[in-house]
């Protein structure tokens, strides 16, 4: 297994195709590490989160002519100020990280990116491996322990983040007979409300290219009602959020969508279609029409939409907020590694 090193996105592009195909084959499938995604959070060090003075530290592995195998990192200082590598996509906009290459040549990619990331000449001087956001059932955790003894490093591992999530059932039904009680009912009481209301309902994903940046814009304008996430709306955030929604679209996993009430956008879904998921990424509503609980209406309409279309899951993705157990959603954890040599 041979690796090299590489400073742009755009110096591997011909490896876009066979990025995403091994991916496919990776243990952890998820949007936040097409190629795309991953070009396009660097564009904007992750929406302004990371300094221009960040190094990208892209990886590959080839064996033979194939290539089986990439770490996607960039050299900064961590939150501690020490000297790190960390995962392209890292910490706060890319809900799932991990390295890239099939669970069978995995313990071989990772023991001879490890050799490479500590010989090679060419990489910035680096105090610790810094690997964000990777899901506790990810094989690579094992196999960074196990590295990491065999070694003499130090391996820590901290919990970060609930990451809630619904396995779908066959049909809607079904799936509100399987979550509590009283949640139920206040899910179908709110569904009723809009239904005996004079206002006209309706689930509205948006699919012309030409209306993407005004939708986006509106999610946005939406996002910034909330005194919570206003603060989170910088240039740069705002920038990242297009740039997301565009290369989303353009691969074909764009799910942005609305909930409306006589045409009126009262709440939106910012998601993602991929690898037959529901990846819910961020969601927003109109105050003006709190009187409907546009936000919970539009979840539901979204689980119905994705139940009918015969996906696996609803993925809340990162955070602990209570509607995603009201919604029935079930707990899996994002991790952090760190390996210091």
């Amino acid at each position: 297994m041979h690796f090299h090193h590489h400073t742009a996105f755009e110096d591997i592009k011909h490896l876009r195709d066979d990025w995403d195909h091994l991916l496919q084959k990776s243990a952890s499938h998820v949007p936040f590490l097409t190629f795309d995604y991953q070009q396009a959070w660097w564009s904007t060090h992750g929406g302004g989160e990371w300094p221009e003075s960040s190094q990208l530290v892209l990886i590959t592995a080839n064996d033979g002519d194939q290539f089986v195998g990439a770490a996607p990192l960039f050299f900064s200082k961590n939150i501690l100020g020490k000297p790190a590598l960390m995962l392209v996509g890292a910490i706060e906009v890319s809900d799932f990280l991990d390295l890239i290459a099939p669970p069978e040549i995995l313990p071989d990619f990772i023991h001879g990116l490890l050799d490479f990331l500590t010989t090679s000449k060419d990489i910035p001087q680096w105090e610790v491996l810094d690997l964000y956001n990777i899901l506790e059932d990810s094989p690579t955790l094992d196999i960074l322990q196990q590295e990491a003894e065999i070694r003499q490093w130090t391996y820590q591992q901290k919990p970060l983040q609930p990451s809630p999530y619904i396995p779908l059932p066959d049909d809607f039904d079904a799936y509100l007979a399987g979550i509590d009680k009283k949640q139920r009912h206040e899910i179908r009481r709110k569904l009723r409300n809009v239904t005996q209301s004079l206002a006209e309902g309706s689930l509205y994903i948006t699919e012309d290219p030409g209306q993407l940046e005004s939708d986006v814009n509106t999610f946005i304008n939406m996002m910034e009602q909330d005194p919570n996430k206003r603060a989170f709306l910088t240039d740069a955030m705002r920038e990242h959020l297009h740039r997301t929604a565009q290369t989303a679209f353009e691969g074909g996993w764009l799910n942005l969508a609305f909930f409306t009430l006589d045409g009126n956008k009262a709440a939106a879904n910012f998601s993602f279609l991929f690898n037959n998921r529901l990846w819910l990424y961020n969601s927003a509503w109109e105050w003006d029409y709190r009187e409907f609980s546009p936000g919970w209406v539009l979840l539901a309409y979204l689980i119905e939409w994705a139940i009918n279309n015969q996906l696996d899951e609803f993925d809340f993705m990162r955070g602990d907020e209570p509607y995603k157990y009201k919604f029935g959603g079930i707990d899996r954890r994002i991790v952090r590694a760190t390996l210091t040599p």
